[in-house]
């Protein structure tokens, strides 16, 4: 089974790496700020119409390349360099294809390829296929 598909949109820059920490009770408690929500819910509307018909059930290989407007001061397809990381752009991602049934459990991600570009055209690209073990 395969994925692939190109959501125009300004791709969240707010990771899942900024969960905030309030005491209570004298214990500390973590908590989603509302912008990691916001970005949480903008990534679920977004590859949510995409979701297979049924969820891959095997090893699965995740391309993501993260589009992110140019503006002036960047070209088109030049590598974006600055934050935020891959690894936590890709987290909340994963998770939220997880709660969007692209698969049971994003443990079975076995091989990712994610890129991170300025590009005239934002949005997010993603190809998920099962792959052979």
């Amino acid at each position: 089974m395969e994925v692939k598909f190109f959501v125009p949109m300004i791709p969240p820059t707010c990771t899942q790496q900024e969960h905030q920490v309030r005491i209570h009770g004298g214990k500390p408690q973590f908590y989603e700020p509302t912008e990691v929500k916001a970005a949480r819910s903008k990534l679920g509307d977004a590859v949510g119409p995409y979701r297979p018909p049924v969820p891959m059930n095997g090893a699965v290989r995740l391309m993501v390349k993260w589009c992110f407007p140019c503006g002036d001061s960047h070209d088109d397809g030049e590598y974006r360099i600055t934050k935020p990381d891959t690894d936590n752009l890709q987290k909340m991602l994963k998770d939220v294809m997880t709660q969007n049934h692209f698969w049971k459990d994003d443990a079975q991600v076995a091989s990712e390829i994610c890129e991170k570009f300025w590009a005239k055209v934002p949005g997010l690209y993603i190809a998920a296929e099962e792959i052979e073990t």
